[in-house]
């Protein structure tokens, strides 16, 4: 074989390798990913991969630890799922060759964390010990370890960690009472900014879809907390205090997540802790402009793509249930009832369907949003989170 011939060949070989990797003899895997997907097995430590095109599973990737409360960010490109297990381990999944391709024991006890604008950092939070570390999204290599020290000796467990536009992350410290906002352009000199007495034990956070807002749900308190991070000299600003004033408190079954708020039009609406009610606010004023009855305690409250609808699931004793409000009524349009346990939703891209984990029943349920009628059900052990590779084009998710 010519030189020349020889080295044409090899680059062919290389480039299909790298798209879809090359296992032993098997023949390379050669697909987009921009309908793939994976659901979390929490009970055995596996990681199902899912087609969102023809609702099935198409494989599984065992070994990832403890996925009790796991959350998944994916490289820019969608080849590469990063979990993040309650063990402390941050594990980069390759969704087309089916395997992992690196593990790092990162913590003692981590629920999340996000990758950076640019797909070149990811930042994992963590409980123990309480901070952020941030790594190297091609190697996996620590760049940074930032405690989350707010008295001497003394660490806080971080919560709500969302990537920002360049290179930055917004964090709260739920023992702290505080947010901070990180810059990792250098990730060998990283500078943050504290803000402090946001009110008590911040839980969850999001950002808005702009990057503009970010906002923490308050557990100790009535109302969230929001920094206006467009702002010349962001300050902390209290929204929707006291949205339980006057009312009998209910016992919290289950905290409410917010990084599944449903942001549509604008009015955002989000679950109310203790309540059985979704609030609906305006996202100028960021005043309560109505609440919406539902059938229990809310703990995600997601729009589906197109902002028509709000898909509401619920802790015990109604985690059985789903409820659709339709954002023009802003009234319950349907009830379904999927299984036990629901503990997820994700929408497909379009929101042409949903996907609900229904943890008891050990299925995954795919639902029309216009018919409502199941199309497909999949049998996943104790599945839990549904993260889709769309994700990657999104901030905060």
């Amino acid at each position: 074989m010519k030189r020349r011939t020889w080295l044409a060949a090899a680059a062919t070989l290389s480039s299909i390798a790298a798209v879809g990797g090359l296992t032993g003899c098997a023949a390379p895997v050669l697909r987009g990913t921009g309908d793939l997907g994976v659901v979390i097995g929490r009970a055995n430590g596996t990681l199902y991969l899912v087609d969102t095109s023809t609702r099935a599973l198409i494989g599984e990737v065992p070994g990832l630890g403890d996925l009790s409360h796991a959350s998944v960010v994916f490289s820019r490109d969608g080849r590469f799922a990063y979990v993040f297990g309650r063990d402390g381990a941050l594990t980069m999944v390759d969704l087309l060759t089916q395997r992992i391709t690196k593990r790092v024991m990162q913590a003692g006890n981590s629920i999340g964390g996000a990758i950076s604008a640019d797909g070149t950092l990811v930042a994992a939070q963590n409980y123990t010990p309480g901070g952020v570390k941030v790594f190297d999204a091609r190697t996996l290599e620590l760049l940074a370890d930032i405690p989350a020290e707010y008295a001497p000796g003394k660490l806080s467990r971080v919560v709500g960690l969302v990537d920002l536009p360049g290179r930055r992350f917004a964090y709260s410290l739920f023992d702290a009472d505080a947010i901070w906002v990180t810059d990792c352009s250098n990730p060998k000199r990283v500078t943050t900014h504290k803000f402090d007495a946001i009110g008590r034990q911040p839980y969850d956070a999001l950002v808005t879809p702009d990057g503009r807002h970010y906002i923490a749900g308050l557990f100790g308190e009535d109302g969230l907390a929001m920094v206006d991070l467009w702002a010349e000299q962001p300050k902390v600003k209290r929204i929707l205090g006291g949205y339980g004033k006057g009312q009998e408190r209910l016992p919290v079954y289950k905290m409410p997540h917010l990084r599944g708020w449903a942001v549509a039009g604008r009015r955002a609406y989000l679950p109310a802790i203790g309540r059985h009610e979704v609030l609906v606010v305006d996202n100028d004023s960021w005043q309560e402009v109505g609440r919406i009855p539902v059938a229990g305690q809310p703990v995600f409250v997601m729009a589906r793509p197109d902002g028509r609808q709000v898909w509401v699931n619920f802790a015990v004793p109604d985690y059985h249930r789903v409820q659709v409000i339709d954002t023009q009524r802003q009234q319950v349009v349907q009830t379904i009832e999927p299984g036990k346990a629901v503990l997820h939703m994700e929408f497909t891209p379009r929101g042409d369907t949903v996907w609900i984990s229904s943890r008891d029943e050990n299925r995954v349920s795919v639902v029309d949003t216009q018919s409502f009628a199941t199309r497909a059900r999949l049998q996943v052990p104790a599945p839990s989170g549904i993260f889709f590779t769309s994700r990657a084009a999104r901030m905060g998710f």
